[in-house]
């Protein structure tokens, strides 16, 4: 895994404010490299989600600001 990831792991917890709207709370766990087949993933975490749900992202380049 030596390349740079693909994917950015989190896991995304669902709340609710104090005037009733819905949000997610998303914090970043770790990364995913897609195999070279491109049928698969290794995924390299640095937490465990206790609960809500795991998202992998896919890593685009970032817009410069102006």
């Amino acid at each position: 895994m030596a390349n740079k990831p693909t994917h950015t792991a989190f896991t995304v917890r669902e709340y609710k404010t104090s005037d009733g709207q819905e949000k997610g709370r998303w914090l970043e766990i770790g990364a995913a490299w897609v195999h070279k087949d491109g049928k698969g993933f290794d995924v390299a975490l640095e937490a465990l989600p206790v609960d809500g749900r795991l998202v992998l992202r896919l890593n685009e380049p970032k817009e410069k600001a102006e």
